[in-house]
C-alpha cells in the first residue's frame, strides 16, 4: 500500500480478539488487524474480498497522521488502477472504496477516525506519475512506460505523450518473483532460509549482515530477473533498444542497479520513489478539483 508519504506492505492477520500490540493495529466492526504483515496473494479483483478496503482505512489514518489531522474529517480518495484493466473495473472499485456508509468509523493504532469519504477519483497506474515529471515524455515521439509493481509489470507505449491504449499489455513478472526465486537460490546453494526483507535490503544496496556468498547469490538473481523481465517485455512487442523506457514502481529502484550502459539493452529514465503514483494521484485529483472551481 502505497500513499503520498506511506509505504506499507499488503499482508493483514485479523483477531477475534484484542491482539498483544497496538502498532500497526486497525480496529473496525468489533474485530482487530494487524496491518502491513507479510504479502497477501495475488489478487487479480481487489473488490474480490474486504481486505484491500481494511488496508485503505489504515493507509488514510497513516497518512492523515503525517499531515498532522487527527479525529473528524472528510477526505477525497485518489487512488489507480492498472492500465489494462482500467474501464472495465473502475465502476466496481469506486463503489468498493465507499462501501460503507458515511462516515466510517474505526480505530487505527488506538486513535479514533471518523472519515467522510466524499468522493472517489480513480486514475491510471504509472501514466499517472508522468503528471509529475512530464519532461520525460516531452519532444519523444514514443515512450514506452513500465510500471514495476508487487506480482505485475504494466507496459503501455505513449505516442507523441498521448497513451496507446491498444499496446497497453500486463506482465505477471513483479518483483515477488526475483524475491522467491532469490530465495530459494540461497537456501539450495547455503541453505540458508533468508525473508523477504533481507533479500529486499541486498537488492537495494544497503547494508545486511548476511554471509557475503549468500549477498552476492542474492544480487546475481537480481541480474537474472532483471534479463528476464526485459525479454518479457520485448516478447510482448516493445523494442526497448528502439525508444526510452520510464520506468516506475516498486521495483524500478532494484532493476536500475542492474541494467548497465555497456549492455545497451534499454535507455532508462528510472523513477524509483515507489510512492510516485500515490503522489501522481493526488495532483491530478488536485488539477481536476481546481477546474470544477474555475
Amino acid at each position: 500500500m502505497k500513499t503520498r508519504h506511506c509505504v506499507f506492505p499488503t499482508g493483514i492477520t485479523a483477531y477475534e480478539h484484542e491482539p498483544y500490540t497496538r502498532q500497526d493495529v486497525l480496529e473496525y466492526e468489533g474485530r482487530w488487524y494487524v496491518c502491513g504483515t507479510g504479502r497477501q496473494p495475488l489478487q487479480r479483483d481487489k473488490t474480490a474480498s474486504g481486505g484491500y478496503y481494511l488496508l485503505t482505512l489504515a493507509a488514510i489514518a497513516k497518512e492523515l497522521r503525517q499531515r498532522g489531522i487527527k479525529g473528524r474529517c472528510s477526505v477525497i480518495l485518489a487512488a489507480g488502477l492498472p492500465l489494462t484493466g482500467f474501464g472495465r473495473e473502475k465502476e466496481g472499485f469506486e463503489k468498493y472504496l465507499r462501501r460503507s456508509s458515511q462516515p466510517v468509523q474505526y480505530r487505527y493504532e488506538d486513535v479514533s477516525y471518523e472519515v467522510t469519504i466524499t468522493d472517489v477519483k480513480l486514475f491510471p497506474q504509472g501514466y499517472s506519475a508522468l503528471a509529475l515529471h512530464p519532461e520525460l515524455i516531452t519532444g519523444e515521439p514514443s515512450v514506452l512506460l513500465m510500471d514495476i509493481g508487487g506480482w505485475t509489470v504494466d507496459l503501455m507505449r505513449l505516442d507523441n505523450a498521448v497513451p496507446n491504449a491498444d499496446t497497453c499489455r500486463s506482465l505477471e513478472w513483479g518483483m515477488i518473483r526475483c524475491l522467491d526465486s532469490a530465495r530459494e537460490q540461497v537456501h539450495r546453494t547455503m541453505g540458508l532460509s533468508v525473508t523477504d526483507a533481507q533479500i529486499e535490503r541486498v537488492l537495494s544496496g544497503l547494508p545486511c549482515a548476511l554471509d557475503e556468498k549468500a549477498r552476492e547469490v542474492i544480487r546475481q538473481q537480481g541480474r537474472v530477473y532483471t534479463e528476464h523481465l526485459l525479454s518479457a517485455a520485448m516478447e510482448a512487442g516493445f523494442d526497448l533498444k528502439a525508444m526510452p523506457v520510464v520506468m516506475l514502481g516498486g521495483g524500478a529502484s532494484v532493476v536500475k542497479r542492474y541494467v548497465r550502459e555497456s549492455d545497451h539493452l534499454c535507455r532508462m529514465f528510472p523513477l524509483p520513489d515507489s510512492r510516485i503514483n500515490a503522489a501522481g494521484f493526488e495532483r491530478l485529483a488536485q488539477q481536476m478539483i481546481a477546474r470544477g472551481k474555475a
